[in-house]
């Protein structure tokens, strides 16, 4: 699972040529909507050059649609050792991603690439999407998260503004399918106000507390917000270690719960806590 998650506009190479000094945990390399049709051609090899020079950071690509005049070339093109796989946009239903799923298969065999090791981040940026979100999560083996694409959403359902109760639901339904389709945690939306730090933060919070791993981010400047907001604190981590070690202490008594500064802890609250430890030694290793 990974924290910030962003977005770099593949055509722009003042923005390509910082990608090495960037904190992010992941680098999406886009395509799609940051990159003009008379473009696409130059963007794909300015991308694929820059996917060569890094040697660190986990890197996606944003490809167009399945269903555009650009996805096959996009997958040809970039496809290649180092990429770790597709965030995918416009994922309407499952057909879409076995598409994807069939394109990418094609593509590792021809490069001598090992199988099924490209992943795939559908978008659910519409109601159709929404409507499916499990059917585009089982879809395939591929698919490790879901995004939520909240603009273009809001935009499908006719949302005339946000303040986070317009689409709570979404969000809300996004965590329950991920979980009942045993893959991490989703992405959440970006924050289009880059320079509203606060607002950055306090939506980030939010994002944590429903059960998102991460945020899409359009700016660098976002990254260190996002970053701190869903590392878990040095008291998260203290109460977590502590609460295992009374748990398992109280296990060794005959007992099945224990208390923690005065909670009831039992093994729900222990795989929590678990989970905190396993979220803080991924984060210190990147």
């Amino acid at each position: 699972m990974y924290r910030s998650w962003l977005f770099v506009p593949g055509s722009q190479d003042k923005h390509l040529k910082k990608v090495k000094e960037l904190k992010a945990d992941v680098i999406i390399f886009d395509l799609e909507d940051s990159v003009i049709k008379s473009k696409k051609d130059e963007a794909r090899v300015k991308v694929s050059d820059a996917i060569k020079k890094m040697r660190t950071n986990v890197k996606f690509v944003r490809v167009n649609g399945v269903h555009t005049e650009f996805f096959i070339n996009d997958l040809e093109e970039l496809v290649r050792p180092g990429l770790t796989g597709i965030v995918l946009p416009k994922v309407n239903k499952r057909d879409d991603m076995i598409i994807a799923d069939y394109m990418l298969n094609q593509i590792e065999m021809k490069y001598l690439l090992e199988p099924k090791s490209l992943t795939i981040v559908p978008i659910i940026e519409s109601a159709q999407a929404l409507h499916n979100a499990y059917d585009i999560a089982t879809s395939c083996s591929r698919v490790k998260c879901l995004a939520f694409g909240a603009e273009d959403l809001m935009f499908d359902m006719n949302i005339k503004s946000s303040n986070g109760i317009e689409t709570l639901y979404a969000r809300s339904k996004m965590i329950e399918v991920s979980k009942a389709s045993s893959i991490d945690p989703p992405i959440d939306q970006i924050y289009p106000n880059f320079s509203d730090m606060e607002g950055l933060k306090v939506e980030a919070e939010k994002g944590r507390n429903l059960g998102f791993q991460g945020k899409l981010l359009i700016h660098p400047n976002q990254v260190a917000t996002i970053n701190k907001v869903f590392t878990p604190t040095n008291e998260e981590i203290k109460e977590a270690k502590e609460v295992i070690e009374k748990y398992y202490q109280a296990i060794d008594e005959g007992f099945g719960v224990s208390k923690v500064n005065g909670k009831m802890i039992d093994a729900p609250i222990v795989e929590k806590a678990k989970r905190i430890l396993e979220y803080d030694e991924r984060n210190n290793t990147m």
